[in-house]
């Protein structure tokens, strides 16, 4: 059975945070199909910059992180402040604000990762 897409309808709530667009619950209750897992496909981190969409203003986007939420936030913030910057964790992206690709890889590959620097 394919899940309906619903057109309209609550896509955030201050209570819950983001809502599931097929069975409208919080995306961390969600059961249904529309809920994909993040996964690594080649267990590499891509770090990269980009100004795409941000008004000239750029920002270091690290990518293919195979970790959970409270993983993926908390090594957010940790990006965020050995860059002293600020930034935001969505869809499984980690974006930091500014250039900071060099100073991210140093990190990532400190604890461990297999890390790929992407685009120019």
């Amino acid at each position: 059975m394919k899940a309906k897409l619903i057109s309209s309808g609550l896509v955030y709530s201050t209570d819950a945070g983001r809502m599931c667009p097929v069975c409208r619950k919080a995306v961390a209750a969600c059961q249904c199909s529309a809920a994909k897992p993040r996964t690594a496909m080649d267990a590499i981190v891509r770090v990269s910059r980009e100004t795409k969409g941000r008004a000239g203003k750029g920002v270091t986007l690290v990518k293919g992180l195979a970790l959970d939420d409270a993983a993926l936030n908390a090594l957010g913030k940790q990006l965020k402040t050995a860059c002293g910057s600020g930034g935001t964790v969505k869809d499984g992206v980690i974006e930091v604000q500014g250039d900071h690709c060099e100073r991210v890889i140093a990190l990532l590959q400190a604890q461990g990762h297999k890390v790929k620097r992407a685009g120019g």
